[in-house]
Order: C-alpha cells, then structure tokens, then sequence
C-alpha cells in the first residue's frame, strides 16, 4: 500500500504522517482532555519524543495499516486518522481519528477528515465494511460518526475504566452499499 498519498478536501488535508509531527503529537497526548477518548494513551501516558517518532516510521510501514496527519487547507497540523487492521480477505478496516488540536474541536474538521478517509476506504481500497468503537461519552464523535452513515451495531457495558468509573464502549459500521446510498 503506497504511503504517499494526499487527499484533499474543502478544509482539510490527509496527508503521510512526518517526523516532524512528532512533537506536536507529543504535546496532544500530554492533554487529559485530548486523551480522554483514546484509551492506549490514557492508560500509559504520553511517549517521549523518542518514542513517537520510532511509532511513525513503524506505522508507516505497516501494510494493515494506513496512517495520514490532518492539516488545515492552510497547512496547520490539527490531528491525525487512519483505518487500521485492514483486512484485505474480508475487505474490511478499522477507524479511528484525533483532532489534538483543540481550538480546531466542534467546527466539522474531523467530520470532512472522516469522510475523505471513508470514502478513500471505499473506492480506493474497495473496502466491504470500515467499523468503529468509541467510548459512550464521546457524544461528539458519535454524532460524526452518524452524520457519515455509521450504524450502532452493539455496546459492551462497563468495558472501559476512567476517573474512577466504568463506561460502556459503542461499536459502529458502514458498509460501502449504505455509504454509496447516502451519496446519491
């Protein structure tokens, strides 16, 4: 899978993942709040410098895997998305997404982030399913996720643990004939 493409859109753009996004990453995954949705970095800390440049040039050389940082149509790098454990047999893929950025949150960036990522899963990589899990008191993403086409497809009750309390985890997917039909 090439990891050199570009895909623009009205306000965004995905581009590769660099090295030289590694300390603005660094600095996101140090903010409880920007961490509170992402479990991995909640759970051990932000890495080091050292650590999340080795991460980049390891994910940009995993082949079930395709990584993009988000950039503004200006250039400022708000974030990062990518689909992960594809699964070329059952044509389907993972999908997650950060805006670090927070003076970029609620004004529908990561909405068009999501929907350039979406569509390139659909018509580039002829993906059959991209699905999602997200912890319930993400309202905000969950709400993205709908305005895209995903679906509920179950809950696990107490399955993540935070602040001292248990929050169930929301699962979701779009099939590529559903999102084909949202377009028309």
């Amino acid at each position: 899978m090439s990891k050199k493409i570009i895909l623009k859109g009205r306000r965004v753009i995905l581009r590769p993942l660099s090295l030289k996004d590694a300390p603005r990453f660094c600095q996101w995954l140090t903010d409880p709040e920007v961490t509170t949705f992402l479990a991995h970095y909640y759970e051990q800390g932000a890495p080091s410098l050292k650590e999340e440049r080795a991460w980049i040039k390891k994910d940009n050389h995993d082949n079930k895997k395709i990584s993009f940082s988000i950039d503004t149509i200006l250039g400022r790098h708000i974030g990062s998305t990518s689909l992960f454990h594809i699964d070329n047999f059952s044509k389907k893929a993972e999908f997650g997404i950060m805006i670090g950025d927070k003076e970029f949150w609620g004004q529908g960036y990561g909405t068009e982030a999501t929907k350039l990522l979406v569509d390139y899963g659909f018509r580039k990589l002829g993906l059959h399913k991209i699905y999602l899990g997200h912890i319930a008191y993400n309202i905000r993403g969950h709400k993205c996720y709908k305005k895209i086409g995903f679906k509920k497809e179950g809950e696990v009750r107490d399955h993540i643990y935070r602040n001292g309390h248990w929050h169930n985890e929301i699962y979701m997917g779009l099939l590529r004939d559903e999102y084909i039909k949202k377009l028309k």
